[in-house]
């Protein structure tokens, strides 16, 4: 990192690459899904493939997070996360060049295996070089690259797919993860802290056994574990159900997106400061709890207009998504530097994997009417909140370490 510049500039310069590596890794995941249309037209493919591309990158994620896990220690953050970023790089070019299902299943499975250990790799990198009182800051400032993927990374690829095809998103998000890949050469420092010298490398199985050992690895991970549960119970249906159930159109879609997006680069600072100030512990149950507020609304079908269910959207956002920023910085700070990278991986894995878990038990409690209402989406929301609640009680366990 360039040393002309001051401690404060420098993490500053360190947050923001980061907070970029993250709003492209996230849009990478996102923007097949809106692409579906133009895609499936030219790759003569039924909803039932396309579906199986969508989660193909999550289930690739879940399993080289797992991997990672055990490996996540052994090198410096700085080098995993060039690497791994290199690699998203070539599978997202990858993406644009695919000839057929196969070609294009085999470029989002990698896409997958590299994009789903970014994420782990930069939370442990916050979590090794900002302190704790600074920690959940930190934290809220690298997430917003979420909130960006859907202001501006969603709504931009369709644009360009809209004046050219469904290839050149890819192509685009290409050339910008290049351009960041350089600014977080130059920027991130080394980050070797966590390396224990004159220990030798241990095997998978061991990194396993040492990680697993410790029980408030497994609170923290359940925590998040069920938040995921709650989320994704609702969060893969909320576009169809919104059309289907309350008569919104696609084009008000846009603007769902868009509202809750924006609300989220206002609320994550906000919820980071509150964390500096307090304990994780309790933004997390009062974020959750006034979360239950959104999700039985978006979960019901009223007759109301459209502002009314943007707004109920956009609350949506703001405290089911906030929810995960006091979790994250709770299992950053729930193990020892030399384990901050296995955690994460791992933490990594459950997600990956109860998102999929969630998506599918809610896809089993609903059925769909002869008018093509959705039915059952209101139980789906009541689910929710118990996994909510579990989350609550689950994160007393979780004890903070560094």
């Amino acid at each position: 990192m360039p040393k002309l510049l001051n401690p404060e500039r420098r993490t500053q310069a360190m947050l923001l690459v980061l907070m970029l590596v993250v709003f492209t890794s996230i849009a990478d995941f996102m923007i097949l899904m809106p692409l579906a249309p133009d895609l499936m037209h030219e790759m003569h493919i039924d909803t039932a493939r396309f579906g199986f591309l969508v989660s193909a990158y999550s289930l690739a994620a879940g399993v080289a997070s797992l991997l990672a896990a055990s490996l996540a220690d052994r090198f410096d953050r700085r080098r995993a996360l060039l690497f791994c970023y290199a690699g998203l790089v070539l599978a997202t070019l990858a993406c644009s060049l695919a000839t057929g299902f196969y070609s294009l299943l085999l470029a989002r499975c990698l896409a997958g295996v590299f994009g789903g250990v970014i994420g782990s790799i930069i939370f442990a990198i916050v979590g090794d070089l900002i302190p704790p009182e600074r920690r959940g800051w930190a934290m809220s400032w690298v997430m917003l690259g979420f909130s960006l993927s859907a202001v501006a990374g969603v709504p931009l690829g369709l644009f360009i797919a809209a004046h050219s095809n469904w290839r050149m998103p890819f192509v685009a998000l290409s050339v910008m993860c290049v351009l960041i890949w350089i600014g977080a050469f130059y920027l991130l420092p080394a980050v070797k802290g966590h390396l224990s010298k004159g220990q030798p490398v241990q095997g998978m199985l061991t990194g396993y056994k040492e990680l697993f050992a410790d029980r408030n690895h497994w609170w923290a991970c359940g925590v998040t574990a069920l938040l995921t549960l709650s989320g994704f119970c609702v969060i893969p249906y909320i576009a169809s159900t919104m059309v289907s159930n309350s008569g919104l159109s696609t084009h008000d879609l846009v603007y769902m997106y868009l509202l809750g997006g924006v609300a989220t680069l206002f609320s994550r600072p906000v919820i980071g400061g509150l964390i500096d100030r307090h304990s994780p512990r309790r933004i997390l149950a009062y974020l959750v709890l006034a979360s239950f507020i959104p999700l039985i609304l978006v979960t019901q079908t009223f007759s109301l207009s459209v502002g009314w269910q943007l707004l109920f959207s956009t609350l949506f956002f703001v405290f089911v998504s906030g929810r995960f920023i006091p979790a994250t910085a709770m299992v950053t700070g729930a193990t020892a530097p030399q384990m901050r990278g296995r955690l994460m991986a791992f933490n990594s894995a459950t997600q990956n994997f109860a998102s999929g878990l969630a998506a599918l038990l809610a896809g089993l409690i609903m059925t769909q009417a002869a008018d093509g209402r959705i039915i059952n989406f209101d139980w789906v929301g009541y689910l929710s909140c118990i996994f909510g609640l579990a989350a609550i009680w689950m994160a007393r366990k979780v004890k903070a370490v560094s």
